[in-house]
């Protein structure tokens, strides 16, 4: 019996291609919710799943009895009950290392164009305002030399760390991740606990993942902690940062700045006080958008899939005990 697969994220013509030459391929690159009626009733027949953004509950799983393995096109996976998935055999794969040399690129320049002031100036040169030198109440910050503090250590957070110990001659601290002692000897990074870090770094640059333990781990407390002065940068997960707080501490000087590539609701809203803050830059969770990364996500996805279902070890798999149900 030939597989079936729903496809549910853009992949181009030769990835498609592939998987068809091995499976019966639903593709909807545009499906917006497994609740619209093609999904519907696609899932029931469906031994596959590969796509990213849209979320899968129990209930989804409910209506996909032969599903055995979901490639999501992403490094995160928030959007998927994994103890669920393990407890019913269902293999979930993901795409990390593809992506953590373009995301920390994005971190990173959140950290430039905050600290610099880069939207805020162009701006000003688009609309024709520059009409005289520039004075000091446009001043921005000094990257070089200051003291980056990462929250979240892994692949993107220690990519971004050496940014800017390596190109910026940064002091580099880390904190909600265990010990690295290779960065430590090769970068002089510095663990610290939470706290100490806060009141330490001069930018604060989020990374970890959206867990339990995780969601809303930067709040009113944290960002009181911050050195006067001190830029907040998050490419990490929205709901990571209590985003009222953040606005609150934005709003009120506790927080100079803030670089933001993910946000609790996304599309921002257009009435978010984050769209129209000075002292904020806000790009639309741009963080692997580049051809060549998400050309190379969904190869990792189809790869994965392909060999999930083929009872072969995936190229990247978050549960590896759902194999053993």
């Amino acid at each position: 019996m030939t597989k079936r697969i729903l496809v549910f994220r853009e992949i181009n013509d030769t990835q498609l291609a592939s998987l068809r030459a091995e499976f019966e391929v639903d593709y909807l690159p545009h499906l917006t919710s497994f609740d619209a009626p093609e999904a519907m009733e696609i899932l029931p027949q469906v031994h596959g799943l590969v796509g990213a953004s849209l979320k899968v509950t129990p209930e989804v799983l409910d209506r996909a009895p032969n599903l055995e393995a979901i490639a999501s096109i992403s490094v995160g996976y928030d959007n998927y009950p994994v103890d669920e998935l393990t407890r019913r055999g269902i293999l979930l794969c993901n795409t990390p290392d593809v992506l953590t040399e373009t995301t920390a690129d994005t971190g990173f320049l959140l950290i430039m164009s905050t600290a610099r002031r880069a939207i805020e100036l162009a701006e000003m040169v688009r609309q024709g305002r520059w009409t005289q030198n520039i004075g000091k109440e446009w001043f921005g910050s000094d990257i070089h030399g200051k003291t980056l503090g990462m929250v979240g250590m892994g692949r993107i957070g220690a990519a971004i760390a050496r940014r800017g110990a390596l190109g910026f001659n940064m002091n580099v601290l880390y904190s909600m991740a265990s010990s690295k002692p290779e960065l430590e000897k090769s970068l002089g990074a510095q663990r610290l606990e939470l706290d100490a870090l806060l009141e330490q770094a001069d930018i604060v640059c989020v990374t970890v993942p959206l867990t339990e333990q995780t969601e809303k781990l930067i709040g009113a407390a944290q960002f009181a902690r911050m050195k006067p002065g001190a830029i907040f940068v998050n490419v990490a997960r929205g709901k990571v940062v209590d985003e009222a707080a953040m606005i609150q501490a934005l709003d009120d000087g506790t927080l100079h700045a803030a670089g933001l590539d993910v946000f609790e609701t996304e599309p921002l809203p257009a009435d978010s006080p984050l769209a129209r803050m000075s002292n904020v830059v806000a790009l639309p969770h741009i963080g692997s958008a580049t051809h060549e990364t998400r050309t190379a996500m969904a190869q990792r996805a189809v790869d994965n899939i392909r060999l999930a279902l083929d009872g072969q070890p995936a190229l990247s798999a978050v549960n590896v005990d759902a194999l053993e149900r």
